[in-house]
């Protein structure tokens, strides 16, 4: 495999490799070793990208992580290159060996344009993703991105969806987070939408109960107001 030159992105996806939630961006080494569709976005270069997808065999061709190029345009928040992967055909619920789709990508960077535009762009809130058969509504949560919950809750996310910690993304937002200002807005955004206030963890413990014990005191009024038992 060639040697290509250290694209200006690679400080951001050295970042986000040490800071993304179980999922696995690009290392180092396939940045700097991507060919064809992969380093046209990885170089944010608009005309080898339209170059390589007119001679491309398979526009979802992987890389050795099951990376799509369209995974690596989210990862590195690159729209102009998502808008033409998926015009040409790219998979945009396509799953990588992680079982990560762009929409839980940009769930997890917060980063909201992403978001949005993988959504108008046939992506599904209701994927089921990851190594703990969450979604994206989980991983939100779970992180206290506010304003990714809200959207994901308007685009048709589960509410009540459970992944096989037994957590759901009510849940998620209570023994995950650390119950300040986000968690808790976050937990609001969830109650507010109709999310179940009362199912329980593989513990048989209530929202409520976890929060209690946390000594959320915002957390347990929200849940309480909602009849949580």
């Amino acid at each position: 495999m060639r040697y290509i030159r250290p694209s200006s992105l690679l400080p951001v996806l050295l970042i986000l490799a040490s800071t993304a939630f179980a999922q696995t961006p690009p290392n180092t080494w396939e940045v700097l070793n991507y060919a064809g569709l992969f380093e046209a976005v990885v170089e944010q270069d608009s005309i080898a990208l339209k170059k390589q997808i007119a001679i491309t065999k398979n526009i979802d061709e992987r890389d050795n992580h099951g990376r799509t190029a369209l995974h690596l345009a989210a990862y590195t928040a690159n729209h102009e290159a998502m808008r033409l992967l998926v015009k040409a055909g790219a998979d945009p619920n396509a799953l990588e060996n992680d079982r990560y789709d762009i929409v839980t990508i940009a769930a997890v960077a917060n980063d909201l344009d992403t978001l949005k535009l993988s959504l108008k762009l046939g992506a599904s809130a209701g994927n089921i993703t990851s190594r703990y058969d969450g979604t994206a509504l989980i991983a939100a949560a779970h992180l206290g991105h506010v304003e990714v919950v809200q959207t994901l809750i308007r685009a048709g996310a589960p509410l009540d969806h459970v992944n096989n910690l037994n957590w759901t993304a009510l849940i998620e937002s209570i023994v995950l987070g650390d119950g300040g200002e986000r968690h808790t807005a976050t937990l609001k955004a969830l109650v507010d939408a109709g999310a179940n206030v009362n199912l329980t963890d593989g513990q048989n413990r209530t929202p409520l109960l976890l929060a209690r014990q946390n000594g959320f005191s915002n957390m347990v009024a929200i849940l309480s107001a909602a009849g949580a038992k």
